[in-house]
């Protein structure tokens, strides 16, 4: 009877060290996954701070003639409208 203990240790041994492989394997996947997903939230940040500087550049821009409606009557008159 030695040998079917012996058996069933081996498969029990055998057995952990395939679900032990299969969990480092299924951390470097997550880790990857992890990695992955902060480089798109960069990414994406990146763009959105882009996106904003834009506005801000388009803003000041639009801006600019209208701050002439704010001279003074006297300034205007002198300038011919």
């Amino acid at each position: 009877m030695p040998s079917a203990r012996r058996k069933a240790q081996l498969a029990v041994l055998v057995l952990g060290g395939a679900l032990a492989t299969g969990s480092l394997a299924g951390c470097a996947t997550t880790q990857e996954k992890a990695a992955a997903q902060r480089a798109e939230s960069a990414r994406i940040l990146k763009a959105r701070e882009k996106r904003q500087q834009a506005r801000k550049h388009d803003k000041h821009q639009a801006d600019g003639p209208e701050k002439a409606s704010y001279r003074s009557k006297s300034a205007r008159r002198q300038e011919g409208e």
